[in-house]
């Protein structure tokens, strides 16, 4: 693997501390009206859980909703209150509220929270899908029929896996894995003067509901091994099973100091985490007291973190029966994304990007049209050369295929591979090293900061010269998020927009050191772009510039006014800024589909702000920002939220749409239906609480709108599976087509 230079990261580092020192020299002076971050990620979580209770959701899509939500809190504990517990480890108090009584408020509306997603479930959804035919049982109401099969099936798929672990002192306490279920088993010998203690992981390799037969009927794979564990114990008494499960802190920051080898510390890094302090526990019991005290102790933790859930514990393990029960009538409708009409030609797709600069609104526009980019320029005799950044990529995915298609043919591939990309580590690391087999040149990024851009840049020969064709996105690389999440992504072979990305490239691969202690000593941009916004070095600083801009205007009397679509705006200075923005008469629309630390609405600093939150059937990720500029507007889409560790500790990517029709599909198109939402749109309280809009005579819902744009424009040329798994057969459709016509 290709190591990252030395300079590179001291450059980076000098170039970041200067960006953040200078951004940082009108910093606001506390207190600032802000709502704490993790209780507004609370809030965003409550308003996903509010669309499974919502009963003009489809029955197997509110259920999707509550196992969302139920992977959402999971991550939170990991990572959030992970976090918050380090910095009451480190005793750090330089913070405005103490990081003990944020773990307090944490706590309590984690609490509230979970008994809203249990009285979901219990209350609504296990009751309408019974109703509809879907049931989730226990062994204890089967007939002797279904008592037959799941005995069998214990025998056949679990008893030979099971490993029964004792507690006592021959038996060291077992690890306790993340997020794993447990059994905690209680026996007692025949004359009731010996108690035991045995805990039994349930295998994570079976699906967690058994399904009975062909039925749509199931049963808790742990509700299964509890009433078979007494095999494994003759002569004994089960007294009782307790299912359990704990989470532990799993965040980790990879110190430069100690880093040799970046691929082999995030393998160790992943090694420790699973041996990380647990920060909560759930019991599936009506009390604590029924889970044995040798094992609340082993925690370490205190009653305030434990959790004793009314139903099956880990929630989102629910998708399988969304996902195995594909009813029609239970779920939205299904859309097939739409083929832009200008990538529908017999033509290469080169020739079309050179007519002019092509705009996809995910999921709306097809991810197929991505997979062609790469795979074309896999397959092209004039491509010299393919460098990618990866962040994030599903299984099998077309996209690394194309890659190593590539480099197997002879032409110069290079991936920045972000290893570090939360949760996908192992994932990451595996195909990094099928790439690297196949010949690809594989670069780690930068130690300390995540590689989160979004670009693919092609060098093809044309004639005596080179051309770069360029894909830039605020999405990941990932065909299977590219059917779920909403998402911006540009093709263009603007000359500056790939010198820009030609730079950018340049500087994630590596700097000479020589170079490098020059670009320092100078203190010249280690960037000088022409087109792009990049994080660390640019983006704070340019988002106060642009906000700034408005606020001149706004004082001059001219037009002044942001509209700014994000997932999370969390950054102080930014915030700051927006206040200062709205006392000087800018309007601000602001699109956040999470944490919104900004508190709108507040007389003196936000009148002139509105807040919006839209939760729906495809998850809102895309970035954009718009200017007034006085009345000459400005459109930027970006990879990177409003949040310190976008500004500061990530490869981010601003950029740019210039050509006239896309300015204006974004204005006039996707920002105010996004805005005008009143179906699925949600409006922040200067309390911090959201409330859901009321649709009136005229009900939009964007998404919904978006789907009929597409379809209303589309070009029907069959299911978007079946191109995803043959990527390139809607241009082979269309160039049969065009023979066809010719012939008659």
């Amino acid at each position: 693997m290709t190591a990252v230079p030395e300079g590179n990261k001291a450059a980076v580092a000098a170039v970041a501390a200067d960006a953040v020192r200078a951004a940082r020299e009108n910093a606001p002076t506390p207190p600032l009206p802000l709502f704490d971050r993790e209780l507004s990620w609370l809030e965003f979580n409550r308003r996903v859980v509010a669309e499974a209770k919502s009963s003009s959701v489809p029955l197997l899509e509110r259920l999707k909703f509550l196992s969302i939500s139920a992977s959402n809190l999971d991550e939170f504990f990991m990572i959030r209150v992970g976090e918050i517990r380090d910095l009451i480890a480190a005793d750090v108090r330089h913070e405005t509220v103490a990081p003990a009584e944020r773990l307090d408020a944490v706590r309590t509306h984690c609490r509230d929270l979970l008994g809203r997603m249990y009285a979901c479930l219990n209350e609504q959804l296990l009751p309408e899908l019974r109703n509809s035919g879907i049931r989730i049982e226990r062994v204890a109401e089967l007939g002797k029929k279904d008592l037959a099969f799941v005995s069998e099936y214990f025998g056949r798929e679990l008893e030979p896996i099971l490993t029964p672990l004792a507690i006592d002192p021959g038996h060291p306490f077992p690890l306790l894995a993340n997020l794993a279920l447990n059994l905690a088993l209680v026996l007692e010998s025949e004359r009731g003067d010996t108690q035991i203690v045995v805990v039994l992981r349930i295998p994570e390799t079976l699906p967690r509901f058994v399904r009975l037969g062909d039925s749509r009927r199931y049963v808790p794979i742990e509700d299964v091994i509890a009433s078979h564990a007494i095999r494994f114990f003759p002569g004994l008494r089960l007294r009782r099973t307790v299912p359990f499960r704990v989470i532990r802190n799993s965040d980790f920051a990879i110190k430069e100091d100690d880093v040799q080898d970046l691929l082999k510390s995030v393998e160790t890094e992943l090694r420790r985490r699973e041996r990380r302090e647990v920060v909560w526990l759930e019991v599936e019991s009506d009390s604590l007291e029924a889970l044995p005290n040798v094992i609340v102790l082993a925690t370490g933790l205190e009653a305030e973190d434990v959790f004793i859930a009314n139903g099956p514990l880990r929630l989102r393990d629910l998708m399988q029966i969304y996902r195995e029960n594909p009813d029609p009538a239970l779920l939205e409708p299904p859309f097939n994304p739409r083929i832009p009409t200008e990538l529908a030609t017999s033509e290469d797709i080169f020739s079309i990007i050179r007519r002019g600069d092509i705009l996809l609104h995910r999921p709306y526009d097809s991810f197929t049209a991505v997979v062609e980019f790469v795979q074309a320029a896999a397959e092209d005799p004039d491509v010299v050369a393919i460098k990618q950044t990866l962040y994030r990529t599903d299984p099998g995915s077309p996209i690394v295929e194309a890659l190593a298609n590539a480099a197997e043919r002879g032409k110069e591939v290079t991936a920045v591979v972000e290893l570090q990309a939360r949760f996908d580590e192992k994932k990451n690391i595996t195909w990094a090293r099928h790439l690297e087999q196949a010949g690809v040149q594989v670069v780690y990024g930068l130690v300390g900061i995540k590689t989160h851009c979004k670009l693919c840049l092609v060098v093809r020969r044309e004639g005596r010269a080179l051309r770069r064709y360029l894909h830039v996105s605020t999405g990941n690389y990932n065909a299977i998020t590219g059917r779920l999440y909403t998402d911006i992504d540009l093709f263009t072979c603007d000359a500056e927009f790939g010198a820009d990305a030609a730079q950018l490239m340049n500087l994630l691969t590596g700097f000479s050191v020589a170079g490098v202690q020059e670009l320092i000593a100078s203190k010249k941009p280690a960037l000088q772009p022409k087109r792009f916004i990049v994080s660390p070095m640019e983006y704070l600083a340019w988002t106060i510039r642009m906000i700034e801009r408005e606020i001149e205007h706004a004082s001059a009397g001219r037009p002044a006014s942001i509209v700014a679509k994000m997932n999370a705006l969390v950054d102080p200075t930014v915030i700051e800024a927006l206040y200062r923005a709205s006392r000087a008469g800018v309007q601000i629309d602001l699109l956040v589909r999470g944490t919104c630390c900004l508190v709108p609405g507040l007389r003196g600093y936000s009148e002139n702000i509105r807040v919006t939150s839209v939760i729906d059937r495809f998850l809102e990720h895309a970035r954009i920002f718009r200017f007034a500029n006085g009345g000459a507007s400005e459109v930027y889409v970006s990879s990177g939220d409003w949040m310190p560790r976008n500004f500061i500790r990530r490869i981010e990517l601003t950029f740019p749409i210039l050509d006239p029709e896309l300015v204006h599909r974004i204005e006039s198109q996707i920002l105010p239906i996004s805005l005008g939402d009143n179906v699925k749109g949600w409006t922040l309280e200067p309390d911090g609480t959201y409330r859901r809009r009321v649709p009136g005579d005229e009900p939009l819902r964007s998404q919904e709108a978006f789907i009929k744009i597409a379809r209303a424009e589309a070009v029907r040329l069959g299911p978007y599976d079946e191109i995803i798994r043959r990527p390139g057969s809607f241009r082979r459709k269309a160039k049969k087509r065009k023979k066809q016509q010719q012939q008659h």
